[in-house]
């Protein structure tokens, strides 16, 4: 019986976080020489996309939430985890 219940939360639990979980919105739109993609997530712009026509895309990012943009060349952070092998089992 307590398999039975425990699986019943477990399923309920999933589709109630199905329900709210919500895939980020994007707004493409094609400007002269432009495409600018906009980013939001429950309905809140946080990250523009623009590739011109000639050059690299980039991006600018509300890295706060405050509606202030700040323009990246790319989304590397720059952070690089070693992958040593220290030893094999």
């Amino acid at each position: 019986m307590r398999i039975i219940t425990l699986l019943a939360l477990l399923f309920i639990g999933f589709n109630v976080h199905a329900e709210t979980d919500t895939a980020p919105e994007v707004t493409i739109t094609q400007q002269s020489d432009t495409v600018v993609e906009e980013y939001r997530s429950h309905g809140k712009l946080y990250m523009i996309k623009i590739t011109p026509k000639y050059g690299p895309p980039y991006y600018l990012i509300d890295e706060r939430g405050d509606g202030k943009f700040a323009r990246q060349d790319n989304l590397d952070s720059g952070l690089r985890v070693p992958q040593w092998i220290i030893k094999r089992f």
